[in-house]
């Protein structure tokens, strides 16, 4: 994993995650989708790994949900793994490295509308977990040189801390029986936020990265979009809003959300140092614990006008490439976010240098 460090803010160093530098996910293909053959087989095809290649990336985070390789008992459905062999093998011969993330288990989901509910109080689920964990490892574990496992997608109570810092260490233990050397993600509650990483396990071995995800302001990024309660579908936002109408907005349209603009310049509006301020914990922490650092998703949302989707990237851009940290945007194609949708035609060749 350590091939050179960076300093971010001044004086925390952290190592570089060589060869997942600039991903993308692939979002709605085999997992947040219809789990059909059709859709297996349709929504992504070995042309669209060349093209993502092409884009100039390094890697793919590939979102699975148990239902592809899994029946309501648990038993194994052998054409949901054929499928993810497939990913691994078009993202070897592109020369792209993978992550493999279980965006849904049994039990849990981080979209309250899948009605999973029980895994963080039921024995008998976690066992379900880690015994997918195992099955992922025996069949996948071979490919440590250009695959990584996230163990779960967006962790979102508080309340789980505790359960899920004894849940991932039991699974990383029982990978590590199968395949000692793969990298494994972990991220925290809140939907991976950057403020539940000072409360992950610390890590158990030396390859093991914290991850996060980072869809800052809120405000900007999800603006009209429809699964957010109370949200207004015709409400719109330039990149150029100021911190303070961005904040008296967040307000206005996320009541159940919390907005960060605290200690900002009501007058300033997003830039760089925006990013790099809330990087700054996850450096802190990832540094001093020894661990990789990630941002397994980010991205905005398809009604932001794409000129000030530009600026945003730009700003995060800056800040990632500042701090050394490694990260996938949402998403490839669709899921409100599709970097290759038609829409951005007239601005995806600036866009792209910009991931």
């Amino acid at each position: 994993m350590i091939k050179n460090t960076v300093t971010c803010k001044g004086e925390i160093r952290i190592t570089i995650w060589t060869g997942y530098t600039r991903g993308v996910n692939l979002g709605g293909w085999l997992s947040q989708c219809p789990h059909t053959r059709e859709r297996y087989e349709t929504f992504i095809g070995e042309e669209d790994i060349h093209r993502i290649r092409d884009w100039g990336l390094d890697h793919i985070r590939v979102p699975v949900d148990y239902e592809l390789v899994e029946d309501a008992q648990g038993a194994r459905r052998e054409e949901g793994f054929a499928y993810i062999q497939r990913a691994i093998d078009w993202s070897r011969d592109c020369g792209l490295n993978m992550i493999l993330d279980l965006h849904k288990t049994c039990g849990f989901s981080f979209d309250a509308g899948e009605h999973e509910c029980g895994f963080f109080e039921d024995a008998a689920l976690q066992e379900r977990f880690y015994r997918l964990w195992e099955e992922f490892a025996r069949r996948f574990g071979r490919y440590a040189d250009t695959l990584s496992f996230e163990l779960l997608n967006e962790v979102t109570e508080q309340r789980y801390c505790a359960a899920w810092n004894r849940i991932a260490a039991a699974c990383i233990a029982r990978i590590r029986a199968i395949a000692p050397t793969v990298k494994i993600l972990v991220g925290g509650y809140w939907n991976n936020s950057i403020e539940a990483l000072p409360d992950l396990l610390s890590p158990p071995d030396g390859n093991i990265v914290y991850t996060f995800h980072c869809y800052e302001p809120l405000i900007f990024t999800h603006q009209g979009a429809y699964w957010i309660p109370g949200m207004d579908l015709d409400f719109r936002l330039s990149a150029d809003t100021s911190y303070g109408e961005m904040e008296a907005c967040s307000r206005r349209e996320l009541k159940h959300w919390h907005a960060s603009f605290d200690g900002l310049d009501p007058a300033g509006r997003l830039d760089a140092e925006y990013f790099a301020e809330r990087f700054a914990e996850a450096v802190r922490v990832a540094g001093e614990r020894g661990a990789g650092l990630y941002c397994g998703e980010y991205g905005v949302i398809d009604r932001a006008a794409p000129e000030d989707q530009l600026r945003w990237y730009a700003c995060i851009h800056e800040a990632f490439e500042r701090c050394g940290i490694g990260r996938a945007a949402w998403s490839y194609r669709a899921m409100d976010f599709g970097l290759a949708d038609k829409r951005l035609d007239g601005v995806r060749e600036r866009l792209l240098a910009l991931l």
